[in-house]
């Protein structure tokens, strides 16, 4: 791929198959310039999100299906690990904070399917799974479908999908009043007084020392082991295929990809839509030969990395995600080691966390949304499917937030498409 200078806000080109970008060189020549405290919190906070929740998710669907202790590290290793390389590369790259993880809604999805399919059946629909991604990024279609859907739209899903982090900040408040509230205070108190202190770093800090102290953080039970990732045999079933390959294809691109795509936007980013899609798709099938359903661009990491928190210059947020994709990788490769640790922070305060980093984003969402007075309706019905969390034929809201939203658009604001 040729290297090409792409700024903030102007259209990325496309040679081939790969949009252009600035290039690998660029992005490691201006790396260290870019890490801060601004940067490393947020991709620090990006990292303890998706190592935390979403691990546990991983987890408790590996359970489900009795997969072994050693096929779930192999699980955790291959998402953790491909998915943070898959980052780096798109950061460096297009120096976007263009994040790499996998599907949440897709292990949630797997908690049923793994008690109806054996894992080597599993891996062989997740390979198919990212043969359907890597064909619709290959043909280029993925591209012309993302750029015909109005903007409007798209930020009314991601409104939708991301309004339960903001929702977050007062349900965890109420889980873990002492601990949260504390850490809420500090947050406010920094945002007050300092403006050079990210507040999520103080946040972070007020939290955990406020878990400590009362007892909410325990290490007493951690063990450390070291459990080594496994090849997984690859079986194919047309069962799989249809229960397992085809929603996990769908939920990588309309709910992971979406999300990431329309967060970039909401944010002054063009992303290289057909390169995040053909990555996605190679990721889902190396992954597969480790018994990890996929590792694709991911939504909500995104979210983080290209949120103000990661700082005012949009041209340096990626560092973020270079940071968090190396700590991702790093979680990977030490999962079995890891895990006890993620056990021992109270779920409640990673939701106010994760809560507080996602304001900018919901603030720009519902901005782009409905400020534009074009496609309204449309963008009012994405907003309100993607809130309901709605599951049809095993594919999640987001989905049908971008379906629903651009049928009732078509029917009531066809005049938008003409202006």
């Amino acid at each position: 791929m040729a290297t090409q200078e792409v700024s903030v806000g102007k259209t990325t080109s496309r040679k081939g198959l790969f949009e252009q970008g600035p290039g690998l060189y660029s992005g490691l020549a201006d790396f260290p310039s870019k890490v801060n405290s601004h940067t490393m919190t947020a991709g620090i906070l990006a990292t303890i999100f998706g190592c935390t929740g979403p691990a546990l998710i991983i987890m408790n669907s590996a359970m489900a299906g009795k997969l072994t202790e050693a096929q779930t590290i192999s699980w955790l290793f291959s998402v953790y690990f491909f998915g943070g390389l898959l980052g780096i590369i798109h950061a460096l790259y297009y120096k976007m904070p263009i994040n790499g993880a996998w599907s949440i809604p897709g292990a949630v999805m797997l908690a049923t399917s793994l008690t109806f399919f054996n894992l080597s059946q599993a891996a062989g629909a997740y390979l198919l799974a990212g043969v359907i991604v890597l064909v619709l990024g290959v043909t280029g279609l993925i591209d012309k479908v993302m750029r015909w859907i109005p903007l409007p739209i798209v930020m009314g899903m991601i409104a939708g999908a991301m309004i339960r982090f903001g929702t977050g900040i007062v349900s965890s408040v109420q889980q873990l009043p002492l601990v949260c509230g504390i850490a809420m205070a500090g947050y406010l108190l920094v945002q007050r007084v300092s403006k050079r202190i990210p507040p999520i770093l103080a946040t972070l800090v007020v939290g955990l020392g406020a878990a400590y102290a009362f007892g909410a953080f325990n290490l007493k039970n951690v063990h450390i082991s070291w459990v080594a990732p496994q090849f997984v045999p690859l079986q194919f079933s047309m069962d799989a295929f249809l229960s397992i390959a085809v929603p996990l294809a769908v939920l990588v691109i309309g709910a992971e990809n979406a999300q990431a795509i329309g967060v970039l936007m909401a944010q002054g980013y063009n992303p290289p839509i057909n390169t995040m899609t053909i990555l996605s798709g190679i990721g889902g099938i190396v992954t597969a030969f480790f018994g990890g359903h996929n590792a694709n661009i991911a939504g909500p990491m995104t979210a983080i990395c290209s949120s103000e928190e990661a700082g005012p210059d949009k041209t340096g947020r990626y560092a973020a995600t270079i940071i968090n994709g190396l700590t991702f990788g790093s979680f990977g490769l030490f999962a079995s080691a890891a895990v006890p640790f993620v056990k021992a922070i109270p779920s409640a305060l990673i939701s106010l966390l994760a809560g507080l980093a996602m304001i900018g984003v919901l603030l720009s969402a519902f901005e782009g949304a409905f400020a534009a007075r074009k496609f309204r309706a449309g963008a009012f019905f994405a907003l309100v499917i993607a809130m309901s969390g709605i599951t049809l034929f095993k594919i999640s809201s987001p989905f049908w937030a971008l379906v629903g939203g651009v049928i009732v658009s078509l029917v009531m604001e066809s005049g938008d498409f003409g202006r």
